[in-house]
């Protein structure tokens, strides 16, 4: 299947980045490469790379990108550090996280992220690793449990996690369809009228096979303080835990005194490293959400590095 994405919040988003033509800019998430073209076609002197730890992602980047100024690099965006030192690159202009699972991997049955298809249960980004039937077969009930209510934030996640157990002790669990079964037979039949009942749960168990809210947590402030003074990160976020963490990573790093608030004058002298692009989140648009339904959980955020 052709590598296909719907790049959300296109046009706030490059606008976010300020992209000067002689910067250096890392799109962490290229995708198909939606974003990281537009960024790429505003350079002159500059350079973009383009990072993706999905093979068939870096493929269809590596296609969209020909002859513009870019590279693109399999690595998962967590480690643009690592990449930026090989390539002797101390501090970037901008830096574009757009987070979640790309339209092509949802798609594409057979990497089993969706349940509205019957595939193998997979779910890696990377296609490589730990799959979702590996943690689903695998781990205690107290475990998943923990995975569905920290991940999916899943009211019913011990009701799931015992029907997964009694299922997998008949016979291992090793398609999609089956596990969207096992989830909608947990669930009080009240709950299933609100959104497909394995919504919240193959949302955690996607989270918990990539790692993608360890990889976040890791790269905003790391991604932060390599940019150049006046330089932008912006994350496209698409649930609440993720939103939640960039807002307040991003509280923090706009912070000035830290003084207790009966103290005359401030003595600590801290003042904000950063300064928000916009005050509130940008959310997509009317007709970007009838267009490209997918979006309507987007919201992105931009922060611009001030000293």
């Amino acid at each position: 299947m052709e590598f296909s994405h719907i790049s959300v919040l296109l046009g706030e988003s490059i606008n976010a980045l300020s992209i000067k033509e002689n910067g250096i800019y890392v799109d962490g998430t290229a995708g198909g490469g939606g974003h990281s073209f537009h960024i790429a076609s505003k350079l002159k002197s500059g350079k973009l790379i383009a990072l993706d730890r999905d093979p068939d992602a870096i493929k269809a980047a590596g296609q969209r990108l020909k002859g513009l100024p870019a590279e693109v690099v399999q690595s998962n965006f967590k480690d643009f550090d690592k990449v930026l030192d090989s390539k002797n690159i101390p501090f970037i202009d901008g830096m574009l996280l757009d987070l979640g699972v790309s339209s092509h991997q949802l798609d594409e049955a057979e990497r089993g992220f969706s349940y509205h298809n019957d595939a193998p249960l997979d779910m890696r980004m990377a296609q490589s690793g730990t799959t979702a039937a590996d943690l689903v077969n695998n781990l205690s009930v107290e475990q998943l449990s923990d995975i569905l209510s920290r991940y999916g934030e899943e009211k019913f996640s011990f009701r799931i996690a015992k029907a997964i157990e009694r299922e997998r002790n008949i016979s291992p669990i090793e398609t999609t369809a089956r596990l969207a079964e096992i989830i909608s037979s947990a669930v009080p039949a009240a709950a299933r009228r609100d959104g497909h009942p394995a919504r919240k749960s193959f949302q955690a168990i996607r989270i918990a096979v990539n790692g993608e809210l360890e990889a976040l947590e890791e790269v905003l402030k790391k991604a932060f303080y390599r940019l150049n003074k006046g330089g932008v990160l912006a994350v496209i976020t698409f649930h609440s835990l993720e939103d939640r963490m960039v807002k307040q990573a991003f509280a923090e790093l706009t912070k000035g005194c830290t003084c207790p608030s009966d103290f005359p004058v401030c003595v600590c002298g801290k003042t904000p490293d950063g300064k928000l692009v916009s005050r509130k989140p940008i959310i997509p648009s009317d007709s970007e959400i009838k267009n490209n339904p997918r979006s309507r959980s987007a919201k992105l955020r931009a922060i611009e590095r001030i000293k």
